[in-house]
């Protein structure tokens, strides 16, 4: 999606999850994790209206647009097996989600600013798109500028990285290797995607 600028704490509230992992909006969903406005409360959506509230939390936990999130959908929709599980483990092996989950940084945000200025390299060569999908083999590194290791050690020293079976991560030399895909159990965003993938079918 084009980066959403709002305020994340209130679409943490409104979606009733920690989509972004920032300081304010963790707090402000611990306090009151009720939706914002005054006439929400207590009002149950339609059917049309939840699946709406769970695609919203895919497009914006994994930073999506609705065209890309689309594009996923058919992509996934050719192959065998259970479709809104395909399309979270695809969205699972994005670079930018790789990227957040073993460490590199605090939050998904960071992850594709930081893949967009083009601080990271995958097999050796700079990838600047955070939509980038990781495949078992490759193996992603800070490129070799100093100042740049540095900003990441100091990251990854306050960081709590996921523990992933399926990637491994050595901070020491700041790479992750992907070891093979993800399976239903690392999907790391709790949501209905049956439900979605029946409101994309619309």
């Amino acid at each position: 999606m084009a980066r959403y600028t709002g305020p994340k704490a209130r679409v943490n509230r409104r979606l009733g999850t920690l989509i972004y992992e920032t300081a304010g909006a963790v707090r402000a969903l611990d306090r009151r994790n009720t939706p914002p406005g005054m006439h929400v409360r207590g009002r149950r959506p339609s059917n049309y209206g939840a699946a709406l509230q769970e695609k919203q939390k895919i497009k914006h936990y994994y930073g999506l647009g609705e065209r890309q999130l689309r594009r996923y959908f058919e992509a996934v929709g050719r192959k065998s097996g259970n479709t809104g599980e395909l399309l979270l483990l695809m969205c699972e092996r994005r670079l930018d989600n790789i990227v957040r989950r073993v460490g590199f940084t605090k939050t998904r945000p960071q992850a594709r600013q930081g893949i967009a200025h083009g601080h990271f390299l995958v097999n050796g060569a700079k990838v600047d798109k955070p939509s980038y999908i990781v495949r078992p083999g490759d193996i992603i590194e800070v490129r070799g500028r100093e100042n740049l290791k540095n900003v990441y050690r100091g990251v990854i020293a306050n960081a709590t990285p996921d523990a992933l079976d399926w990637v491994s991560f050595d901070s020491e030399n700041l790479k992750a290797t992907m070891l093979g895909l993800p399976g239903t159990s690392d999907i790391s965003l709790p949501v209905d995607a049956n439900a979605v993938v029946e409101f994309l079918s619309r």
